[in-house]
């Protein structure tokens, strides 16, 4: 199973990284329905920090915000589950086919392909971070030259425009 298939299928909802049911159910291929069902005869297995119910509230956002959603499911009577990353790996257990395990571990694989991605960004943002600093003190150096040597030449223009004192004489050319 393609990776770029199930990034593309996790959300970020109420700061939780999800995927939603009927993903999962396309994924596993099972009706939504059948997912569902076996999430609610073992709901012991999946608290509140594995599996959440959406608010319509939140689903509606949801809606409005995502633009891959199936038109069948946006007008769906019932909100969907949203499975974090814990919740999908307990799907396995109660979703036992092979299947269920071939789709459970290409998903594992692409939450874990996100968290290297944020930690690449993390690192990258500190180095950036680093290279301005280093930048704004090589930058200042460069200003505090340039303008010495500005105020340099001012210095020369002046002295050498300003009237003499004592006595003088004309050179002859």
């Amino acid at each position: 199973m393609e990776l770029s298939i199930i990034k593309n299928k996790i959300h970020h909802i109420q700061g939780n990284k999800v995927m939603l049911d009927f993903d999962l159910a396309e994924l596993y291929e099972v009706e939504t329905r059948v997912l569902k069902q076996a999430v609610r005869r073992n709901l012991k297995r999946f608290p509140v920090d594995f599996m959440f119910q959406l608010s319509k509230e939140v689903w509606k956002e949801v809606i409005t915000n995502c633009d891959n959603l199936p038109e069948n499911i946006k007008f769906s009577p019932t909100t969907p589950f949203a499975f974090t990353e814990q919740g999908v790996a307990m799907l396995s257990s109660v979703l036992n086919s092979d299947k269920a395990i071939d789709v459970n571990i290409a998903i594992m694989r692409a939450f874990v392909a996100l968290r290297h991605h944020l930690t690449d960004y993390g690192n990258l943002k500190e180095n950036i971070a680093k290279l301005e600093k280093e930048m704004n003190v090589k930058f200042k150096d460069i200003h505090q030259a340039l303008n010495y040597l500005l105020q340099k030449d001012q210095v020369q223009i002046e002295q050498q425009n300003r009237e003499r004192i004592g006595f003088k004489i004309e050179r002859k050319k």
